[in-house]
């Protein structure tokens, strides 16, 4: 009996320790309905942009054309009138003064030729002179240091070759030539902190480096992979997310999981999912996570396709966990078979948004866009 009573006892402390208060509600705020999968989110000020594989959103009861690209007002969730178009999808966004960039699979921006990666105006939506030939897909963009990162799955950026990871000059626009590292398969994710450039993916090497399987570091400056953090993802990084305690990544694979490592790379925690975890972000000590999946598991343990061998409880395509890996009561339980396939915060404002595949969250209607505080 006192084994049991152990048992029960130590899988709610796995489940749901004393919580700390929420750091956003698990109700959604009012926004715009996107007729197409959400891939990408940037916030930038009161505004947050939006990219992914739609053609028009619906606001206020009307339905606006938006090719693939689009913003609204963060504190409202109304529409606004910036609307470049993209003619095929949008992957990823990032934010930069008063510039946007986006990656993605299309050869035309407003008219303009722009092979697979674009700058546009924050405000007007007018598309840059940036301009480069991208041989294959970026999937991730980050910025710092001086420049854009671009991650994906490329072999060479101008005719000169890369091995999946680029970077560009912010001041000339003109690609960083000594900045080289090599990923031997797709790059899914990056993260900027500080020198730091946080790298995952499918890969098993970077630049040939044994300890850099799926998940890296490299120096912003030199691209020099950094061997003091190896910290060997289990599965393919969809998503990297970082703070002051160290670097968060979602992982697919059998099920999904969201980890924590220190910046040397030692595991401070995870947690298991019946699903792939596609989206990482952190907000004022809260780790968020969404995916596929549609419970979480209360051990590390679990089976085939999965399934949570040791007991679980219902986080339908997204959970939050506590800093010391606990997860919190938050259950705004999405639907859809993709689920959530990107998270953004806005830390100024404490916002998260999501977005993906999903139609609604806790029974009301989201379509493929929710945002919370």
């Amino acid at each position: 009996m006192r084994l049991i009573r152990f048992a029960i006892v130590f899988s709610l402390l796995l489940v749901s320790p004393a919580s700390p208060a929420l750091a956003v509600s698990p109700t959604p705020r009012k926004a715009p309905l996107f007729n197409g999968s959400v891939y990408a989110l940037a916030y930038r000020g009161s505004t947050v942009y939006a990219g992914g594989s739609f053609t028009s959103v619906s606001w206020g009861g009307r339905s606006y054309a938006r090719n693939r690209l689009a913003a609204f007002d963060s504190a409202s969730g109304a529409l606004l009138s910036w609307a470049p178009s993209a003619n095929s999808v949008v992957r990823t966004l990032t934010v930069n003064g008063s510039s946007v960039y986006a990656g993605g699979s299309f050869t035309k921006v407003s008219g303009w030729a722009r092979d697979n990666l674009v700058q546009l105006d924050a405000g007007s939506g007018a598309v840059g002179t940036f301009s480069h030939r991208v041989t294959g897909t970026p999937y991730a963009l980050a910025v710092g240091a001086g420049r854009l990162y671009a991650g994906g799955s490329f072999t060479a950026v101008d005719g000169s070759a890369r091995g999946n990871l680029a970077a560009f000059s912010l001041a000339t626009g003109g690609l960083a030539g000594a900045w080289r590292p090599s990923a031997d398969d797709s790059v899914h994710a990056l993260a900027v902190s500080g020198d730091r450039i946080y790298v995952g993916g499918a890969f098993h090497r970077i630049s040939g480096v044994s300890g850099t399987l799926r998940l890296a570091a490299v120096a912003a400056g030199s691209g020099t992979v950094l061997r003091s953090f190896l910290p060997r993802a289990p599965a393919q990084v969809n998503a990297i997310a970082t703070d002051s305690a160290g670097v968060y990544a979602a992982t697919g694979g059998q099920g999904g999981r969201a980890m924590a490592w220190t910046s040397t790379g030692t595991l401070r925690w995870q947690r298991v999912f019946d699903g792939d975890a596609a989206a990482i972000a952190t907000l004022a000590g809260t780790v968020f996570v969404g995916g596929h999946f549609d419970q979480a598991c209360t051990t590390v343990n679990n089976g085939a396709h999965g399934t949570c061998t040791d007991g679980s409880v219902s986080r339908v395509k997204l959970a939050a966990i506590s800093r010391n890996g606990g997860l919190t009561g938050w259950a705004p339980q999405a639907n859809g078979v993709a689920g959530v396939r990107t998270l953004a915060v806005d830390s100024s404002r404490g916002v998260l948004g999501a977005g993906g595949d999903f139609t609604t969250i806790g029974g009301q209607n989201r379509k493929r866009y929710a945002w919370f505080d």
